[in-house]
């Protein structure tokens, strides 16, 4: 880990932290919530050595990166995000026309949407756990499929749940996403917590180090979870937003990789999509599907040898 390069880079009116290890193609890392660069830790090692150059950011109100209006939810539509990652390729990588780009949970949903916008800046796609979206949905639709206490409709009132995280303290609220693992939805009743006892123990499994808890809850600490609570938001404004592009088709080569335990998988209608012909149609190049057996939602820590295989051995391809 001490051989990663920490830098920072303006970008887009942010000062944007970046950790990156490697030479040769660039590959582009985007996490998603509550994550960090710090979620890509063993594919930046893996891809390094293996002859690319890895890159992940700290997306825009997360981390290191500085510079956002954490306090207005607005600028943290998909346009921001995807300007950001623009104007971040632009600035570290001038001279490569495309790049690779990895993305998981909402930083799968802000790389399909780089893949439709500017397919002239993907070679190829890797993505983790949230499948392509032919309309973003609103958060309506969430709350007529699991009601109020789903964790997108708890979301949207700022400052309503940062006051419960803090509450229940940035450690275990950290703990506690990262080792969720059930298949359906992640409810979240008002002034309940997590629906169980403050002091009950969280097991974490082996993937997960308290030294791996340590840092995400560091970076927590320091900045709030304000930053990525925006993205979800932001959710009714992207689905206006993105409308025009109701029916167009991602038009680069894809992998996509998810567990079947991950929550998103079970979200109704999203198998059938996946497996069959609806995902296919909307990304032509989808080369394969993989779903892993006994993996959750955080899938590229969790199996960390197997996606960065999967990774490798489909960008050797291009």
């Amino acid at each position: 880990m001490e051989k990663i390069e920490h830098k920072m880079v303006p970008v887009n009116g942010l000062n944007m932290h970046i950790a990156e290890l490697g030479k040769g193609p660039l590959v582009l890392f985007l996490h998603g919530f509550p994550e960090l660069w710090y979620s890509w830790r063993h594919q930046i090692l893996y891809m390094a050595v293996h002859g690319y150059r890895a890159v992940a950011p700290d997306l825009r109100g997360y981390g290191d990166t500085t510079g956002a209006p954490i306090n207005d939810p607005t600028k943290f539509t998909i346009f921001h995000i995807l300007g950001d990652i623009v104007g971040l390729l632009d600035a570290i990588a001038p001279n490569e026309d495309k790049v690779f780009v990895v993305g998981h949970d909402w930083g799968a949903y802000i790389a399909w949407l780089l893949c439709l916008y500017r397919p002239d800046k993907v070679k190829a796609l890797v993505n983790l756990s949230v499948a392509f979206m032919p309309r973003t949905p609103t958060v309506q639709t969430f709350r007529a499929l699991y009601g109020d206490d789903h964790y997108i409709c708890r979301f949207q009132e700022p400052g309503d749940i940062e006051a419960e995280f803090a509450q229940i303290g940035v450690k275990r609220v950290v703990k506690k996403f990262l080792t969720f693992r059930t298949p359906g939805p992640f409810h979240f009743p008002k002034g309940k917590g997590f629906g169980d006892s403050p002091d009950a123990p969280i097991v974490l499994p082996s993937w997960l180090s308290e030294e791996d808890v340590n840092y995400y809850a560091s970076k927590f600490e320091k900045n709030g979870f304000t930053g990525g609570v925006n993205y979800y938001r932001s959710i009714d404004i992207n689905s206006e937003l993105t409308a025009p592009w109701i029916g167009a088709q991602v038009k680069v080569p894809v992998k996509f990789i998810v567990g079947d335990l991950d929550l998103t998988y079970h979200i109704p209608g999203t198998k059938e999509y996946i497996h069959n012909g609806g995902f296919l149609k909307d990304v032509p190049l989808l080369e394969k599907v993989v779903v892993m057996e006994g993996a959750a939602h955080f899938i590229n820590q969790e199996k960390a040898e197997e996606i960065n295989k999967h990774i490798y051995d489909f960008f050797q391809k291009f």
